[in-house]
């Protein structure tokens, strides 16, 4: 197995970064409003024209903070760089308005919704003019220990935010991916359990017809209730995912239903006993055992070879349920395959309420299906 570990340096940007919303427009409209009057009344201010045409050319800044953050900071930053070369070089006075002190929401952006290029580089752009600034004014170390401590803070606080919007995405992907593999389990037992039905049927119908024609009827009766009931399961889990509203769930079939599975006129035929002593068992597990007797049922109907009889077999033992479904066809000669979807999905399943799964030849011919669950499922 190869590892692939990304630095920081090539982490792509975060996903998700919400389009422009009431509150962007507000702060974008407050920003100027104040900017503007502080440019226009603010006593002591020199070139006052330039100084506020510069501070309203933060507004791009903050609507582009979270779309394009390393434009954004590199832009707003750039400003006060500016203004702080004009001070040091001319020496003209207050060049700075307190309403700029929003180019340390950039700072924030460039962090929290940057990628990891961008957020290297725009914050070693902001402690660069942030040093630049305080050797031009000749802080003095509180006022070098306060701005550093409360850059660090903005950076330490987008910081969070990222790691928590990341954490939570990465549990929505977990719990999808736990879905499609639920789903993929359900579909794969209800079409492959009724279709093989429907096939049996068939190939029952090809002969009967020519020997028995009045059982025809019959045998296109039982598959089309197998294609209409196949329909039905298939139409509800595509309702069940289209709609977001709440769906009337039916009744999932369990342990009660399986003497259903019994065909003793069928070929092969198919037996159906139950351990009488079986308690009432949890939901989970009731409907767990049945998939698995289905999808064992079909794999047996589908790949046993010369199988005359199929043998669905469910008792307690010891605080456990046994499911052992078991055929008396004939293994094909060479090593035994590896296990397709069908028994991967039962065993992901058996896993999943703590039980076990095992398939393989029977020690008397034939290929044997056990599944072992707990009588009380996993939470």
């Amino acid at each position: 197995m190869v590892t692939v570990r990304r630095s920081l340096w090539r982490e792509p940007r975060p996903p998700g970064a919400p389009p422009l919303g009431r509150l962007d427009w507000l702060l974008v409209g407050v920003y100027g409003a104040a900017a503007l009057t502080e440019g226009i009344v603010r006593p002591g201010v020199v070139w006052r024209p330039l100084v506020t045409t510069l501070a309203l050319a933060l507004v791009p800044a903050l609507l582009w903070r979270r779309s394009r953050p390393l434009v954004a900071v590199l832009g707003g930053w750039g400003v006060v760089a500016l203004l702080t070369v004009l001070q040091s070089a001319v020496h003209p006075g207050d060049l700075d308005l307190s309403s700029m002190l929003v180019v340390l929401v950039l700072l924030y952006a460039v962090v929290r919704w940057g990628s990891g290029r961008e957020m290297v580089a725009g914050t070693a752009f902001v402690a660069g003019v942030a040093t630049l600034g305080m050797v031009v004014s000749s802080a003095g170390w509180a006022d070098v220990f306060g701005g550093s401590a409360l850059l660090l803070l903005l950076v330490a606080l987008a910081a969070t935010f990222r790691y928590r919007a990341d954490l939570s995405r990465r549990q929505q992907r977990e719990i999808r991916n736990e879905e499609r593999m639920a789903l993929a389990r359900e579909l794969h037992d209800t079409v492959a359990h009724h279709v093989s039905a429907i096939a049996v049927q068939a190939q029952a119908g090809g002969v009967v017809a020519v020997a028995r024609p009045e059982k025809a009827g019959q045998i296109l009766a039982a598959i089309e209730s197998e294609a209409s009931r196949t329909l039905a399961e298939m139409r509800f889990m595509v309702r069940m995912l289209r709609e977001e509203e709440d769906v009337d769930y039916a009744p999932q079939r369990g342990v009660a239903d399986l003497p259903a599975l019994a065909r003793p006129e069928a070929t092969p035929a198919v037996e159906v006993k139950l351990d009488p002593s079986l308690p009432r068992l949890p939901r989970p597990v009731d409907a767990a055992l049945c998939r698995l007797a289905q999808e064992s049922l079909t794999n047996a109907v589908r790949h046993a070879q010369s199988a005359t009889r199929v043998l669905i077999d469910v008792r307690r033992d010891d605080g456990v349920v046994r499911l052992r479904v078991s055929d008396d066809g004939h293994a094909l000669p060479g090593p035994v395959p590896g296990p397709g979807f069908g028994l991967l999905g039962m065993a992901e399943r058996a896993q999943l309420l703590g039980g076990s799964l095992s398939a393989g030849p029977g020690p008397d011919g034939g290929w044997v299906v056990e599944a072992v669950l707990p009588v009380e499922a996993l939470p």
